[in-house]
């Protein structure tokens, strides 16, 4: 089985001995940290677990509502 993705790409031309390689840019390790920080602070503890709840009460609503509307419009009476 493949990675889904590599950070490393070859491109090898047959008609040349020239190899290309090519690797992708990393965030750096401020980046990285800051990141790491924000998503440790939004998704953990008493914090976390009130964006998951309303998240999901969000989520619920507008598939409630796009159910609602499409509902309406397939069983509207011509």
């Amino acid at each position: 089985m493949e990675p889904l993705e590599s950070r490393v790409h070859y491109n090898r031309w047959e008609d040349s001995s020239r190899e290309e390689v090519r690797v992708a840019g990393a965030m750096s390790s401020t980046e990285v940290s800051c990141c790491r920080k924000i998503s440790q602070q939004l998704c953990t503890g008493k914090l976390g677990i009130t964006m998951k709840v309303l998240g999901g009460v969000a989520l619920f609503w507008v598939i409630f509502i796009l159910g609602y509307v499409t509902g309406y419009y397939v069983h509207k009476c011509k």
